[in-house]
């Protein structure tokens, strides 16, 4: 079940509270300049403008604007057109604090000064003194400042949050990387040394015996060749050993648990086969990849859930698929963590599919060898 996000929440309160100031005038307990049909059409479109301009954000900037630009304009209108209507004017620093979040940082204060000369210029059309004016204009100068400055600091909040994350991400999968590297050239230090030194020793039993076989002793004939033997089958054990410390990967399920663990903000479940063998560079590559897919989703996916699971394929390929719980892209639009994902599948001769009409979903398949 998806959780809603407080930001969802201070999004249907704001428009409970548009609704409530603004039904009195519908109800015709306050006097609109315009007819009152006509009123009731300019306030559902400026509610309108207003909710498709948060629903969008930044998914699509260029409609996003258009929609807010409308509702700012049609908020001066719905105010001006009924100037005597009370709290009305409220519906302005509702206009002028989504701006924090559909338009440009130097929207807002420019929002604001001009609310200010509308909400004054209102109170002048109701009939307001001077004073009177003034004091109303400064009041919700005042509200929208403050609920503009408190919008833009839970926005870097957020950012930085996001931006901590990342950076925590980054770190473990560093961290994870470097260990499993030292490890593997500590392998491969091992392998050599075996090799070197007694694969040549018994390289030199071996031929030594070779050499005595072929002397006279039928009895010493024997236990010569069970030695030969024994030499033999150590020194093709040894050569196994060493093959298989330079082969065998860091453990994919360690690596994958220590990279995505305490990601504050995102709950993350990886489930890996127990039949998964990859190589150690299948294994780094799928370290990165994962990586990548909580990257992305921490930074603009709007996700609390990221599910990712590897398993083998009949064909021994390993199959990687993950899924959030985020608002997804139905048109996607790769940016360099995406690209650079797929390069490193493309690398190892595997190949990724990215899907963002539900969620956000992932699915790689790259080679166990």
């Amino acid at each position: 079940m998806r959780r809603i996000e407080p930001d969802a929440w201070a999004g249907l309160a704001a428009l409970l509270v548009c609704l409530a100031v603004g039904t009195p005038t519908l109800l015709g307990v306050a006097e609109t300049r315009v007819p009152r049909p006509v009123w009731g059409v300019l306030f559902v479109a400026l509610l309108a403008t207003s909710l498709t301009a948060a629903v969008l954000e930044d998914r699509r900037p260029r409609p996003t604007w258009v929609c807010y630009g409308a509702a700012v304009v049609l908020g001066w209108l719905t105010i001006l057109t009924a100037p005597g209507a009370g709290w009305l004017p409220i519906l302005l620093v509702f206009t002028a604090t989504l701006s924090a979040y559909v338009a440009p940082r130097w929207t807002g204060p420019v929002v604001v000064v001009l609310n200010t000369v509308v909400i004054a210029v209102a109170a002048g059309l109701a009939g307001a003194t001077f004073t009177e004016i003034g004091l109303s204009a400064l009041l919700y100068l005042l509200i929208q400042t403050a609920t503009l400055l408190s919008s833009l600091a839970s926005l870097r909040e957020q950012r930085m949050r996001r931006e901590l994350s990342e950076a925590h991400l980054e770190l473990r999968a560093a961290s994870v990387i470097l260990a499993d590297t030292a490890r593997a050239h500590e392998r491969l230090r091992i392998a050599r040394e075996l090799h070197d030194l007694m694969g040549h020793q018994l390289t030199a039993l071996t031929l030594e015996l070779e050499v005595a076989r072929h002397h006279d002793g039928p009895g010493a004939r024997v236990h010569i060749e069970r030695a030969d033997r024994v030499a033999r089958d150590l020194l093709r054990d040894v050569r196994a050993t060493v093959g298989q410390l330079r082969v065998d990967a860091p453990d994919l399920r360690e690596s994958l648990s220590a990279v995505v663990r305490d990601i504050p903000g995102l709950d993350i479940g990886v489930w890996i086969d127990d039949d998964v063998r990859p190589t150690e560079e299948v294994t780094m590559t799928l370290i990165r990849v994962v990586q990548e897919i909580v990257t992305n989703t921490i930074r603009h996916a709007n996700a609390t859930s990221l599910r990712i699971r590897i398993e083998s394929t009949p064909d021994q390929a390993v199959k990687l698929t993950s899924v959030d719980d985020g608002r997804g892209s139905p048109q996607l639009r790769p940016g360099n963590g995406l690209r650079g994902l797929s390069e490193r599948i493309d690398a190892i001769g595997g190949d990724v599919r990215l899907d963002g009409s539900d969620g956000f979903r992932v699915t790689a398949m790259v080679p166990a060898r």
